[in-house]
């Protein structure tokens, strides 16, 4: 499943305008992982990586974990997230960021976050989808400057959120300045 996911994603991601220096993924729980017994974004960035020529590097650690996400809203899972990464040792550059689904946006922010205090220049990001609702209506800022929820959560004026289920990239999606 991760190959054919990985492929989609890197055709989406082959019309980018944003180049990366490296990729890294969103690191599940030692105790997710325990169950499941993979990491489906590591798997993710693994398929992508030599198909968009970039190395996939392990750049983030999870130093907490605040349990499962889906029954909390926008603002509890950006709460629950605070804290919950860290960057390891030699980030630089423009870094990739690969998760499986975007739903709020609110894991995304606190990788970039980790990811930008541990030295990238920017963060892009990739998924392999991203969760709708009908019911759902604009959420408040990811970052709380202005960024509604599943908007691009990385730095810079051309840094493009890439959904690999729309099979599109879009550089006019807001993103954050530094």
């Amino acid at each position: 499943m991760a190959e054919a996911l990985g492929e989609a994603m890197a055709r989406s991601w082959s019309g980018s305008l944003w180049p990366a220096d490296a990729i890294t993924w969103v690191p599940l729980s030692r105790e997710r992982l325990a169950v499941r017994g993979y990491d489906q974004a590591r798997s993710l960035a693994r398929a992508v990586a030599p198909r968009i020529g970039v190395p996939a590097e392990g750049l983030l650690r999870r130093v907490g974990d605040p349990g499962p996400q889906a029954r909390r809203g926008g603002a509890a899972r950006r709460e629950a997230m605070r804290g919950v990464f860290a960057p390891a040792d030699g980030v630089s550059g423009r870094v990739l960021l690969l998760d499986d689904v975007l739903t709020t946006g609110a894991t995304a922010a606190a990788c970039a976050e980790a990811l930008l205090a541990g030295g990238a220049s920017s963060v892009g990001l990739l998924t392999a989808a991203r969760a709708v609702s009908s019911a759902r209506r604009p959420g408040p800022p990811i970052l709380g400057v202005g960024l509604a929820s599943g908007s691009v959560v990385a730095p810079g004026n051309v840094s493009p959120a890439v959904d690999a289920s729309r099979g599109r990239s879009d550089p006019r999606k807001p993103t954050l300045g530094r």
